[in-house]
């Protein structure tokens, strides 16, 4: 199968390929030894995201002043 880069630097997949990722709009895109690599990405909204963290750090049992101390420890200048 052969897929051309269009002057605006873009390629279509052929219709065999698309159809395996139906419902896939992203890909993440890499080089490797010569070749180009495109791996489906799902993307999921930002809102249930970050609730999803939330409810993370609240099943931990985490606290403000455990996120404020990560924070700090994570900033902190190398020695």
């Amino acid at each position: 199968m052969l897929a051309k880069k269009t002057s605006k630097n873009q390629l279509t997949l052929p219709k065999q390929v698309a159809g395996i990722f139906q419902g896939i709009d992203y890909f993440d895109v890499t080089v490797k030894d010569n070749a180009i690599i495109l791996k489906p990405v799902k993307m999921t909204p930002a809102e249930s995201t970050i609730e999803s963290v939330r409810d993370r750090i609240a099943a931990l049992g985490l606290k403000e002043e455990d996120i404020n101390k990560a924070i700090r420890w994570a900033r902190r200048k190398s020695a």
